[in-house]
């Protein structure tokens, strides 16, 4: 990989999307410094791998968790009946990176996010009414990240996924700035896209969506 990037912090290890995020940084030997909250559950043994345990909703913790790292990735979701997340963490995250002088910040997010370019077709348009609908406070909240990062000085993108399919599969994927290109995503495409991004800086403070072709 040709980047300086050494030690990468990761938030949403732990979870189905995160584990091949893991995996994949694994394999190419970048050393991480992984949040959990509860490691007792975690499945990786690596000497590369150091775990932070704590809330990404908390300060302290994240000021922890990004001690020494260059660059941030994180595939936190949204858990069911728990306290909103996505705009705390990011507003954490780059508070630490602004005084921490740490730039790359690149993170998961569903197609139901709008952005200014956006053109939206009808299958794209469907899904983000539905969880307007549905979860208005959820897409609020996610909506109030990527509001976040637009207003910050870190080098972010944030990747728009539709329908995860949980397997290690790494295919060609498409790539689109206005819609959505397809219906799917591997766990794999995305981890791989992810760690692209650290060291393509075509997608720096662009919301790129991808799906498998």
């Amino acid at each position: 990989m040709k980047t300086n990037i050494q030690t990468i912090a990761v938030l949403g290890g732990g979870g189905r999307t995160g584990q091949y995020l893991i995996q994949q940084l694994l394999n190419k030997g970048l050393k991480l410094r992984v949040l959990l909250r509860n490691p007792e559950n975690f499945q990786f043994e690596n000497p590369l791998i150091e775990i932070i345990k704590g809330d990404a909703a908390d300060l302290h913790t994240i000021r922890n968790l990004l001690t020494d790292c260059n660059a941030v990735i994180s595939t936190i979701g949204q858990r069911p009946g728990e306290q909103l997340i996505a705009r705390q963490a990011t507003e954490n995250i780059l508070k630490v990176m602004s005084a921490d002088e740490i730039k790359r910040y690149i993170l998961v997010a569903g197609i139901n996010i709008d952005t200014p370019s956006d053109q939206k077709g009808q299958s794209t348009l469907i899904a983000t009414n539905w969880m307007k609908e549905n979860y208005p406070e959820i897409q609020t909240d996610r909506q109030n990240a990527y509001t976040l990062l637009t207003q910050s000085q870190a080098d972010w993108t944030m990747v728009r996924v539709p329908m995860i399919e949980f397997s290690a599969q790494k295919t060609e994927i498409a790539v689109d700035l206005a819609d959505c290109p397809g219906q799917q995503i591997t766990a794999g495409n995305i981890a791989s896209f992810l760690i692209a991004q650290l060291s393509d800086t075509r997608f720096y403070h662009k919301s790129p969506f991808i799906s498998n072709i």
